[in-house]
């Protein structure tokens, strides 16, 4: 009994102290060293034990917990336009509900302590309640926005320069008020605001601070993408440190270089990218064997040789996670002396590569491999126009042009076709939605959408590059040695049950429950809507019911490929993982495998993970943003044009049309004004009460445009009458509901932001009620003269 209690205490000490919340049983069993098999079955024992007297708990993803005595939590806050909002505890299953009494003015992304006050019952699916007893940590610490100046009258009275609206939808009902020192900006700029005060009880809904930089005035070229760019907090400019760093890169190789590399240059090896790549960082080679199989070379820049462990570049390549591209630029995530230069792998110039050479047979399985450092030299770039004339339109003057090459491409093709069906059999899901590209003049300004289309030459790099990362995280996986994968993770069973259900709107019935769903299930459902109406809509809902892929330290597989191991391994120029993974594949080749590299990346490489995760969300949402603004100013001198669209969404405010181009906008139901509309949710549409008039997702529609604007970067549409329109049979129509279900005309902006929170798109767009400062007396009136209080310094 002494010994079993000995080792309670060591399990309640392990936990207690160690920075982690949440525990598998292995984690315990290696740190406390009990990995032998009477050990082990010791440890399992005692954990048992231990539950049973509520020492520790299990949760509902299999992880043990000490449970919480303290009733104060940590966590981050989310903040509803309407006052309240809710904490989200790191693996915890439910969020604490705040009163808007009780937020004790945090801000959207705040790090907060929490007191639960109530506690949750699940049993009537209701969440814990809790106050905010604290501020932790303020997630803005600078905000972005368009500076309001006062007069000289005005800066006198209040001590003020002016204030800044904020860009950002999460604090644009607050003002920000600009001290009177440092930059003093001129009316209309944009700016940076590094904040000195947050609301409190006196100044509940602004903050004061202190412009550090003017990004430009709003109506300048580009200062419109720019503030999004700063809005999300990417940089835009590298520290000197690592230019200088950049600087002292060679730009051609030395012999040194070479040494303990395999020398690739005979080889005919070509890149395969878009027209206007500059950072080349993928090369291939396909030849056929003696033995009827394939061999594969993919051969990816050797990005980690030149940027090496805690540099100046490296560490500013882990905060940046990532590139970013947006509409008329590249944010890139190494400096363009490595990006295009040394690092990017042009034709006739020798480059350094990490190698992956795979002997793929007839049904596409790897039947060897090899991964090793190398030196290649490109025997021709490509771009994927001219692979797809060779080898869709079989165009003779391409043909011709690379004669020497149309053997080897007729060869990738026979390969890609053989890895999709192997990718096919095992389920992988191909989420094949509609991509736009937005043109741009010199200023910016867009001139034109147009849809990208995917051939066979991005099919096909496509396919070699998931061989490659397949094969790379399968070896370092069996090894059992520390590694970054890229997980995607089975989607949640409610979300994958609305899925169900909406789909059997347009005939189609998934078998089993939602619990179980396979991706060859949902295989099979794209499958049988490819080339049909609804297919675009039912890609974007199963998207949309899906997890967000990210990476971890543990091979959990990816579900929507239906592979067992995955890493990113074949963009290191732009993906810091990609990197992080040739680093790791050099230190095991030069290091070993042993305890010491082990315990050295096992505490590494969490962290590399759930920050390289975070910085692609944030390159996601900035893209995103970026093509709802230029989209928008696209759409600006047509309004009062009539387009052929398709129901996208339908929410209990309305529906949200999509044209052809992608382009998406709102028809609000206070403006239906044909009939009293119904939502009915658990069949995805609405229904006319009088005249049975039916819209549902997928459906097409006629609309004309009656709002495009930049500023809130809303786009609005009205429906027009169909004579085709569906209507609902006697057996659908809704029994008669009170009005107050129906319109509500004063909400349509927060209906808006609340539907494209729920599509996880960042919310882009600002109120529609005009600022007070624009008629009437200067706003700084209404805060400057309380009686009885100070001004805020």
């Amino acid at each position: 009994m002494a010994k079993e209690q000995r080792l309670k205490d060591a399990i309640l000490v392990f936990m207690t102290d160690s920075s982690k919340t949440s525990f598998e049983v292995k984690d315990i069993s290696e740190g406390l060293n009990l990995t032998g098999a009477d050990d082990f079955k010791l440890l399992v024992q005692t954990l048992a034990a231990m539950e049973r007297e509520g020492l520790v708990f299990l949760t509902k993803g299999g992880k043990l917990k000490i449970p919480h005595k303290d009733p104060v939590l940590a966590g981050i806050f989310r903040a509803s336009d309407r006052g309240f909002g809710f904490v989200s505890i790191e693996d915890e299953e439910q969020d604490i509900y705040i009163p808007p009494n009780s937020t004790n003015f945090a801000l959207e992304g705040d790090r907060v302590s929490v007191d639960v006050t109530k506690p949750g019952e699940p049993w009537h699916d209701k969440g814990p309640e809790g106050r905010i007893q604290a501020i932790l940590e303020r997630n803005f610490t600078q905000i972005v926005g368009e500076f309001w100046a006062y007069d000289d009258a005005g800066i006198e009275e209040t001590g003020l320069y002016g204030y800044v609206e904020p860009s950002d939808k999460k604090v644009a009902d607050l003002r920000v008020f600009i001290k009177a020192e440092g930059i003093k900006p001129v009316d209309g700029s944009i700016v940076i605001v590094e904040i000195t005060h947050y609301p409190d009880i006196e100044f509940p809904r602004s903050m004061q601070g202190l412009v550090t930089k003017v990004i430009g005035h709003k109506n300048d070229p580009g200062v419109d993408i720019l503030t999004i760019v700063y809005d999300h907090g990417i940089p835009t400019e590298f520290p000197k440190e690592v230019l200088k760093q950049a600087e002292q890169t060679p730009d051609k190789i030395t012999e040194k270089d070479l040494q303990g590399r395999t020398d690739l240059r005979d080889e005919t090896i070509i890149t395969i990218d878009g027209a206007d790549a500059k950072d080349l960082d993928d090369a291939i080679t396909v030849r056929q064997l003696d033995n009827g199989n394939f061999y594969l070379g993919v051969h990816i820049a050797d990005v980690s040789y030149y940027v090496t462990e805690n540099s100046a570049m490296d560490r500013e390549a882990f905060d940046r996670g990532t590139s970013v591209y947006l509409t008329d630029r590249v944010i890139p995530m190494l400096p363009q002396r490595l990006s295009n230069g040394i690092c990017s792998l042009h034709p006739n110039v020798d480059r350094l590569t990490m190698s992956c050479e795979m002997e793929i047979d007839g049904s596409g399985n790897v039947v060897k491999h090899h991964i090793f450092p190398s030196v290649i030299r490109s025997y021709r770039r490509m771009t994927y126009t001219e692979v797809n004339q060779i080898l869709m339109d079989k165009d003779p003057e391409v043909r011709e042009q690379h004669a020497d090459l149309v053997d080897m491409f007729e060869l990738m093709a026979s390969l890609h076709k053989i890895l999709e069906n192997k990718r096919i059999r095992r389920g992988a899901v191909d989420f094949d939605t509609k991509e736009a590209s937005i043109l741009v003049d010199e200023e910016g300004h867009p001139t034109d959408i147009v849809m990208r289309e995917r051939g066979v030459g991005e099919r096909l790099i496509e396919s070699f590059m998931l061989a490659a990362n397949e094969t790379v995280s399968e070896h370092y996986a069996h090894l059992q040695v520390p590694l970054i994968y890229r997980i995607h993770e089975k989607p949640d069973s409610e979300k994958m049950q609305s899925f169900m259900e909406f789909i059997t709107a347009f005939g189609i019935v998934m078998k089993g429950t939602s619990e179980t769903v396979s991706p060859k299930q949902l295989q099979k459902v794209t499958n049988q809507v490819k080339g049909k109406p609804e297919e675009s809509v039912i890609s974007t809902m199963l998207l949309r019911s899906m997890k967000q892929a990210r990476y971890d330290t543990e091979p959990i597989g990816h579900y929507g490929l239906g592979a067992e191991y995955y890493s990113h391994f074949t963009s290191p120029i732009r993906r810091y993982p990609d990197l992080m993974l040739h680093r790791l594949i050099r230190s095991y080749e030069q290091n070993g495998t042993g305890k010491n590299m082990k315990d050295k990346w096992s505490g590494i490489l969490p962290e590399v993970a759930e920050h390289s995760s975070k910085m692609e969300r944030r390159a996601v949402e900035a893209e995103r943003d970026t093509d709802a603004l230029k989209k928008t100013e696209y759409m600006e001198d047509k309004v009062g044009e009539i387009f052929d669209g398709v129901v996208s969404s339908v929410v209990k405010f309305g529906l949200f049309i999509e044209l052809p181009n992608t382009v998406e906008g709102l028809v609000h139901i206070s403006n239906m004004n044909d009939d009293y509309y119904h939502f009915m949710p658990e069949r995805l549409l609405v229904i006319g009460e009088r005249t049975g008039n039916m819209y549902r997702i997928g459906q097409p529609v006629k609309v004309r445009l009656t709002k495009a604007d930049t500023d809130t970067r809303e786009i609005d549409f009205e429906l027009l009458p169909d004579p085709h329109q569906e209507k609902a049979s006697k057996g659908q129509m809704p029994d008669r509901q009170a009005k107050h279900q129906g319109r509500r005309k004063g909400q349509k902006n927060g209906d808006r932001n609340q539907h494209h929170e729920h599509k996880n798109k960042s919310k882009n767009n600002r109120k529609n009620t005009k600022s007070k400062h624009k008629k009437g007396k200067p706003f700084y009136q209404d805060v400057a003269k309380k009686k009885g209080k100070k001004k805020r310094k």
